[in-house]
């Protein structure tokens, strides 16, 4: 029975004489028991055992109404509200030691992640120079555990050797008169820097061997070379890269994607530049690709590089004046700098 028909049955109950109030108590348990008889177990709510348990202590003779229920669930309903109360009042009070700063939690964590050879006493070293003074046992506690040893990342390693790799691929250009020209680049790893180029219509292996001597013309040689399995790279070429102490790395056949910096580079020349021009002969594709470059060093910004180009360029804040842009490439690309 829902609690709008306890309340008008209990209004109803106050209105009319005891006869009329005994007999719909009669109809009343009537029902209740007809219900007892459809379900044997019928579902009880919270708020239904809350009401017996009210009725329990306020009625003397409450076990005579029961019919879904036996009165010693009652008590043990009783008995469990009883329990929870006390356990409610029983309940710790928010003391101890208080908490360290959320932003201490994340740099204790930062450090252990990024420097995973540093003990407790190192960060906790750290710590105390940013300004931050916390025990070895709260560094302890909130420091993230390595496996023993600890062992360096993928990144840090490929980032050690970044300077003593270079790439390099030829791609094809054609011209406006259908004659293909070859473009030879060679690609330094660390700050994605072209150190040489050059074109021609006839590549061969004594002329690719002389474009890695302009490259490195000093004792500057990287200690490993990437390439593909193109025929221009013959005993003349390898060779000369043998003699410069330079180890070549041959890639997989088909496999483009083992030499991907320089395949990248390759991609952003023609989608950035080649594609958007006709090139006429030799000297014209020298001139255009000298032009990109120079935006590609010292302007175009790479998300591998931090969101910057690979020369370095200084953030310029507000107060330096207003915004110019620059053209670069024949208009192809701006440059944004402000001007004092």
């Amino acid at each position: 029975m829902s609690w709008p028909r306890i309340i008008v049955v209990v209004l109803r109950g106050l209105l009319q004489d005891r006869a009329a109030l005994a007999a719909e108590n009669l109809a009343l348990r009537q029902q209740l028991a007809v219900l007892h008889l459809q379900s044997k177990r019928p579902r009880l709510r919270t708020r239904d055992r809350i009401l017996w348990v009210w009725l329990s202590r306020i009625w003397a003779g409450w076990q005579s109404c029961l019919v879904i229920v036996q009165p010693e669930t009652v008590v043990r309903w009783h008995a469990r509200g009883f329990k929870l109360f006390w356990r409610w009042k029983s309940r710790p009070s928010k003391g101890g030691r208080p908490k360290i700063e959320l932003e201490i939690r994340r740099l204790i964590r930062r450090m252990s992640r990024e420097n995973p050879g540093w003990g407790v006493p190192r960060i906790q070293s750290e710590l105390a120079l940013l300004g931050h003074t916390v025990a070895e046992a709260t560094v302890r506690k909130y420091r993230v555990r390595h496996r023993k040893p600890p062992s360096q990342t993928w990144r840090t390693f490929l980032n050690n050797h970044l300077g003593e790799i270079v790439a390099i691929d030829f791609f094809t250009v054609p011209t406006s008169t259908f004659r293909i020209l070859f473009a030879f680049v060679v690609l330094r790893h660390d700050r994605r820097m072209v150190v040489h180029f050059n074109v021609t219509a006839h590549p061969t292996a004594v002329w690719t061997a002389q474009q890695i001597i302009e490259a490195f013309p000093y004792d500057d040689a990287p200690r490993f070379m990437i390439r593909d399995r193109d025929g221009t790279y013959g005993s003349a070429f390898q060779d000369r890269i043998k003699n410069m102490g330079i180890e070549e790395v041959v890639t997989a056949p088909r496999s483009s994607w083992q030499n991907p910096f320089i395949e990248r580079l390759i991609g952003s020349i023609r989608r950035e530049c080649l594609d958007r021009i006709i090139i006429l002969n030799e000297r014209h594709l020298r001139r255009i690709l000298r032009s990109y470059f120079e935006y590609y060093h010292h302007s175009r910004t790479h998300l591998s590089l931090d969101r910057n180009s690979p020369v370095p360029r200084e953030v310029e804040p507000p107060e330096r004046g207003r915004v110019i842009a620059i053209p670069q490439v024949g208009g192809l690309h701006h440059r944004y700098c402000r001007a004092a």
